[in-house]
């Protein structure tokens, strides 16, 4: 292997510099603690609902505070995370069945 090739290997990944770099982090913890995803570091799913609200209400201060400053496709993004943020939040605490 060429040291140039190995070089690359070691990089690690950076994410594209664009608002869902910003939105992504919210979106996936609040996952984790919804106990829909597994938790990268503990290999475990487990909920906190406590925190996945704080996590969604942290995403729907972001939408108020952009407001008429995203593009279409960004303010899509955010309203499409966190609908289903929220529908799985709701599922989760049994306010709604599913």
């Amino acid at each position: 292997m060429s040291d140039e090739h190995q070089h690359d290997e070691d990089k690690e990944f950076l994410p594209p510099l664009d608002f869902s770099s910003i939105v992504f982090p919210f979106y996936t913890q609040a996952l984790v603690k919804l106990g829909l995803m597994e938790d990268p570091l503990k290999k475990t799913a487990e909920g906190n609902l406590d925190f996945a609200k704080r996590l969604i209400d942290l995403l729907d201060l972001l939408k108020d505070r952009t407001k008429g400053n995203l593009n279409e496709e960004e303010e899509k993004f955010l309203e499409s995370c966190l609908l289903q943020l929220k529908m799985n939040y709701m599922k989760q605490a049994n306010i709604i069945k599913m």
